[in-house]
């Protein structure tokens, strides 16, 4: 049960994280958007970037 526990709260975490960089990624440009991207791939190596919206 232990493991179960670790496996949620890391899952957790990073839902949080994942929140928080995506709120940050709407506003950022240039090499600070980089970054950003950056972590969100190291994070979550499949997810893409949506699609601008107009």
């Amino acid at each position: 049960m232990v493991e179960r526990r670790i496996e949620l709260n890391r899952r957790y975490r990073r839902k949080k994280k994942m929140k928080k960089l995506k709120a940050k990624l709407q506003t950022a440009t240039g090499a600070e958007r980089e970054k950003i991207l950056y972590k969100i791939r190291r994070l979550s190596p499949f997810w893409k970037e949506p699609p601008a919206q107009a």
